[in-house]
Formats: C-alpha cells, sequence, structure tokens
C-alpha cells in the first residue's frame, strides 16, 4: 500500500457552532418565536419547554447579546439554512491575487508594450500587480535607471485606468519593485 505524505490543507470549520435546548448555559434568554415575534426574556428552562410544547427546539442564535436570544425553531432546518447562507457568500466572494511582471532595463519596446497589457488584463481581472525589475551585473550600480524604468512603465499604465499602490517603489535585494492594484 502506498503512502501519501502530501500536506493536505486542514479543513475549514463550517463557522459558528450553535447550542440548542440543554446546550444552552446561561440562566434566562431572550425568546423568538418560529416567525420572529419577540416572547420576551425567560428563564431558559421555561423555554426549552415551551419549544418542546410545539414540538420544536429552542436554538441560541445570538450567544453574546445581553441577555443571549434564542430562537424556537426546527434545529436541523435552523443549521441547514445558516450553512446555505455561508455557501452563498463563499461562492460569491472575489479572491484577489498578486500576478507579477518582470521588466528589466534592457527590455525592448514590444515587450513592454505585451508586458503593458498583460497588467491591464490582470487589472480588469481584479487582480494586484507586482512589477519587478531585476538588476544584473553592472546594472546593481544604476538603480535610479531601475527606479525611472519603473515609474515610467506605471505611468504608462495610469494613462489608462486609475491605479493605487500597495506598495511603494522600493529595493529588495537585486530587484526593485512595486505592487499595484485597480481603485
Amino acid at each position: 500500500m502506498r503512502i501519501s505524505r502530501k500536506r493536505r490543507p486542514k479543513q475549514q470549520d463550517s463557522g459558528k457552532k450553535f447550542q440548542c435546548n440543554y446546550g444552552i448555559k446561561v440562566p434566562e434568554v431572550l425568546v423568538l418565536d418560529e416567525d420572529g415575534s419577540s416572547l420576551g426574556v425567560m428563564e431558559t428552562i421555561k423555554a426549552i419547554k415551551l419549544a418542546e410544547e410545539k414540538e420544536m427546539d429552542l436554538v441560541e442564535i445570538n450567544p453574546k447579546a445581553s441577555p443571549p436570544v434564542a430562537k424556537i425553531a426546527d434545529f436541523g432546518q435552523w443549521q441547514y439554512q445558516q450553512e446555505k447562507v455561508l455557501r452563498i457568500k463563499k461562492a460569491h466572494q472575489k479572491l484577489t491575487k498578486i500576478k507579477g511582471v518582470r521588466l528589466s532595463l534592457r527590455i525592448g519596446q514590444s515587450d513592454l508594450e505585451i508586458r503593458k497589457k498583460h497588467t491591464m488584463d490582470f487589472l480588469d481581472e481584479g487582480h494586484k500587480v507586482k512589477i519587478e525589475v531585476i538588476l544584473k551585473g553592472r546594472e546593481n550600480q544604476h538603480a535610479n535607471l531601475a527606479v525611472d524604468a519603473l515609474k515610467n512603465f506605471i505611468a504608462e499604465i495610469e494613462k489608462t485606468q486609475v491605479i493605487r499602490y500597495d506598495q511603494e517603489i522600493e529595493r529588495q535585494g537585486r530587484s526593485i519593485t512595486a505592487t499595484i492594484a485597480r481603485v
């Protein structure tokens, strides 16, 4: 049998853990009916008995409130609805990535245009772009030329799009970098 030694990401927790019925430890709760109307503040035991009379559960929906808020509902159905809301939120969120574009001091004009086009595409997709000028050999002593090249490249992009700096132009070892994003 083959043993897999790959590191796998840990399973994400589905969110909050809600207390139900006798798992609610506070002495008093603000009780809401099935339709959301308030029944007032009651002792937890009385609220549980009321929920059991209606053949439902008492679910703690806001434990941080003073007093905590609990609702009379079917726990399984209520938990399913909460998970459904989380799935919808996750589906609608947009993850931004940092895309990289590398330049050099001796880059040709046509290559510069291609890099500019790629940068514009990345910004249109909503990603951040890390622009990097790598210095090789003797170029290390002329870092000011690399900074000028980077500023000129960013100025060309600013002619067509409004951008903001996430990271200002700075030297990091053999490279000069800046990170930009769309406003």
